[in-house]
């Protein structure tokens, strides 16, 4: 796209998250969708995991003055039209990214991806932190997007509980709105071809379904990672939440599709952020 009029200028979007070096997740699957949604990316490191497709390795924890350094040195010179939040590891990086928001960032849209564990089974939270989260990083947030097994752990309900229970159970513990995935459902509906999201408006107090098409593939990494940038990305773009929210859904599903034409890593590879990009990309 060439852009003549130097008025014009680009949706900002910032991500404070993790780091993936196989690029599937984290902060480099956040930068990846950010610019193929026409959005310019920004980042923010808050740990260092060592992973591939194949699972975690390892996970450093970085000095939080220097994500304290990072967030001013971007609001310093640029401020965001929305961010995304991921990984966040502990309450002291929580607390710090809690204050920030509330000094610096409080009408910025945010979206929250509460995550807890990588695809592997490994803790990308720390346990004690998971109250944090919901009391300093929620009231923050404008919508967070749990999947079924985060949404369990967030609410203390178990395995076979119903979605519309567990749904029910995250609007009580949350003052934004919800978007709760279906794609990790532990019920009967894994096995049918349908994997639907339940999306919580806070404002108009309703519920919505938003319908898929459930894809057996293994190409999964950083899916999460993925929705919520893109829902980001959305309101950015000037989007409502349900209008982000429905066109998120519908980029990692084709993103998903496109990667089983070119499947990376020996795992779970990642999916094709660029499909709309290069559609017919051959390796």
């Amino acid at each position: 796209m060439e852009i003549t009029d130097n008025s014009c200028s680009f949706s900002k979007c910032l991500s404070i998250a993790g780091f993936d070096s196989s690029g599937g997740a984290g902060l480099q699957a956040d930068i990846k969708t950010f610019s193929a949604w026409g959005c310019y990316g920004m980042t923010v490191l808050t740990a260092l995991p060592i992973q591939n497709t194949m699972g975690v390795r390892n996970c450093y924890t970085i000095p939080t003055s220097s994500i304290q350094e990072q967030l001013e040195a971007i609001f310093d010179d640029i401020r965001p039209d929305s961010i995304k939040i991921g990984m966040l590891f502990s309450k002291n990086i929580i607390r710090l990214v809690s204050k920030f928001i509330q000094c610096r960032a409080e009408t910025i849209p945010i979206v929250t991806d509460p995550v807890m564990y990588a695809k592997s089974g490994n803790r990308l939270l720390e346990e004690d932190a998971v109250d944090a989260l919901k009391n300093e990083i929620f009231p923050l947030s404008t919508v967070i997007t749990p999947n079924i097994p985060e949404a369990l752990l967030l609410t203390g309900l178990k395995e076979s509980t119903e979605k519309h229970h567990i749904m029910e159970s995250l609007i009580g513990i949350t003052s934004c709105s919800v978007l709760l995935k279906g794609g990790h459902s532990n019920s009967d509906e894994c096995n049918s071809d349908e994997c639907d999201d339940w999306l919580y408006h806070h404002k108009k107090k309703n519920i919505s379904v938003l319908h898929g098409k459930r894809v057996q593939t293994k190409n999964t990494h950083g899916t999460g990672c993925t929705m919520s940038a893109a829902i980001a990305s959305g309101l950015a773009l000037g989007f409502d939440i349900p209008t982000s929210c429905e066109k998120a859904k519908q980029y990692v599903y084709n993103a998903i599709i496109q990667a089983q034409k070119n499947p990376i890593g020996k795992g779970a590879g990642p999916v094709h952020h660029f499909y709309n990009i290069w559609p017919n990309l051959t390796i």
